[in-house]
């Protein structure tokens, strides 16, 4: 396999890059941006750290993050599974890549940027939930915003409901191919219910 290791040779298959492709590029919400993003309930988190990278899926039932001023994003992080990957990597390398998406919308909304963490309670406090509030926020600076082009979406059909919806294994089922003896048909049949107190 003949592998690529230069800037040259990508850019002599690929040519030049489309010039909206680099216009469209803001160094800070605009009016429409801030449109996108408020009504963005799912985010794909992306950080770097010295054991390589994470992309971590982050969702709310309103949006997503609250937006402080034009340059700074604040992300509350809920209570998971205590893995923290995207945490552990933030304290150490700032940098992180944010993807918003909104169902039915094709096209996305990407932020790069670098990231602190706080657990500074008034902040936290700005996302409480009953007598809930999420164990640390990270505070993000955007360095660019823009949009991502629909075809990926396109191609995938990805909010086609009619398009083909392959079985696929369940989250005991993952479980299990690691621990043979794991409780899989438990595990899933009690998952939503486990899940319901444990949201916020």
């Amino acid at each position: 396999m003949q592998t690529l290791t230069s800037i040259d040779e990508l850019e002599e298959i690929y040519g030049a890059p489309v010039p909206q492709s680099l216009s469209k590029v803001a160094p800070s919400l605009t009016p429409l941006y801030r449109d996108w993003i408020g009504a963005s309930k799912f985010m794909i988190l992306s950080t770097i750290g010295p054991e390589g990278t994470d992309a971590s899926p982050r969702g709310d039932d309103g949006p997503v993050l609250h937006m402080a001023d034009s340059r700074t994003l604040w992300l509350p992080d809920w209570r998971g599974n205590n893995r923290i990957d995207s945490l552990r990597n933030i304290v150490r390398d700032p940098r992180v890549s944010l993807m918003f998406m909104v169902p039915g919308c094709n096209n996305v909304v990407r932020v790069n940027g670098t990231a602190v963490l706080t657990a500074d309670e008034d902040l936290r406090s700005h996302f409480a939930r009953k007598t809930l509030l999420p164990a640390t926020v990270a505070v993000i600076t955007i360095e660019e915003i823009y949009f991502q082009c629909a075809k990926a979406l396109m191609r995938s059909r990805l909010w086609d409901a009619e398009a083909d919806r392959p079985a696929v294994p369940t989250a005991g089922q993952f479980l299990k191919e690691q621990e043979a003896g794991f409780e899989a048909e438990a595990y899933d049949a009690g998952y939503a219910d486990y899940a319901k107190s444990r949201m916020w």
